[in-house]
């Protein structure tokens, strides 16, 4: 099967498309036909890049463990093993899973795994999961969030317009949204109440307070948005892979100060994935797109996420068809 393969650190060059064994579900796994998936941050932050280090320990020393890029998939079962009895052959499906830039990929029956979203096209349906699900956990930290005043920085990227829109709709916070002045009315669209342009106002100096400060980018610092916050506020930041002092200072704060630091640990959750899917049914969270590409411009789309000038989600195409 074709997909796209790294199978050292490096740029976007790196990346490949060529040949993969095709992968054969195991007894509670289900082999999904990959029609669409996403290029993501955190693909090449936490994947493939050469400047993380750290995250090595988990994705491979030397090279990479896992040889077949993306995460994100929609697409149809064409098989599933013996002891599934969840999905059947045909379903339209969509979810998280490592290996997704091919044409095929195995999930388990209970992994990140659900039904498409009638209301959803499978490029669409792609640009769901990663986005929303980290968003939802890095937020814990800040439970109970109904009432609350929240600031997004960042609220244009895949992880920021998932945020903007469940803090809205399903928590029922005040949001606040950062952005850059291209991306205002399409935030703003999204369900925040204030709307922010980074380039024209430093939230960190405006005088404003808030609940909970969530950095959807990882650009700040506690310590400079420490103002910002309210007594018993919490400023969450997002886990890249290279911020090792924040852990310590979540700690620290705590036990001590009226403010606290929160690392956002991201988790993709089979719950989380159905929560978000019946948001989508309701009306309350849609996937936000800035462009799609074929499997074989791969390295363009990657170059372009890794530019920084994203509004949501890069969709790469894997196959067509029904």
């Amino acid at each position: 099967m074709r997909a796209v393969i790294h199978d050292r650190y490096g740029p976007p060059e790196v990346l490949r498309v060529g040949d993969a064994a095709m992968p054969v579900p195991k007894a509670d796994e289900v082999l999904v036909r990959v029609h669409a998936s996403t290029v993501t941050r955190g693909d090449a932050m936490r994947v493939r890049s050469t400047e993380y280090r750290f995250s090595r320990l988990f994705t491979g020393i030397r090279r990479p463990r896992q040889t077949v890029a993306g995460t994100e998939f929609a697409g149809r079962i064409e098989d599933i093993g013996a002891a599934v009895t969840r999905f059947h052959p045909g379903d339209e499906v969509f979810g998280v899973e490592g290996g997704a830039h091919a044409e095929y990929v195995t999930v388990r029956e209970t992994g990140v795994i659900a039904p498409r979203p009638a209301t959803l096209t499978r490029e669409e349906a792609a640009a769901v999961p990663d986005g929303s699900l980290l968003a939802l956990s890095c937020l814990q930290p800040a439970n109970p969030l109904r009432g609350k005043s929240v600031l997004v920085y960042g609220a244009a990227g895949s992880i920021g317009t998932a945020a903007v829109q469940l803090l809205a709709h399903h928590f029922e916070a005040g949001v606040t949204a950062v952005c850059d002045t291209k991306d205002l009315d399409l935030v703003r669209s999204l369900g925040a109440h204030d709307v922010l342009d980074r380039f024209a106002e430093d939230f960190t100096r405006n005088g404003k307070t808030y609940d909970v400060i969530f950095d959807a980018v990882g650009k700040h610092s506690f310590r400079r948005c420490r103002r910002s916050l309210k007594t018993g506020g919490v400023f969450i930041t997002v886990d890249l892979g290279y911020m090792y002092h924040v852990p310590l200072l979540a700690l620290a704060t705590r036990f001590a100060g009226e403010k606290r630091a929160a690392l956002g640990i991201g988790r993709y959750r089979q719950e989380d994935l159905l929560l978000v899917k019946e948001l989508v049914e309701a009306g309350k969270y849609r996937p936000v797109i800035d462009r799609s590409y074929d499997l074989d411009e791969v390295v363009e789309a990657t170059r372009y996420v890794e530019s920084g000038q994203k509004t949501g989600n890069v969709v790469l195409r894997i196959t067509s068809g029904r």
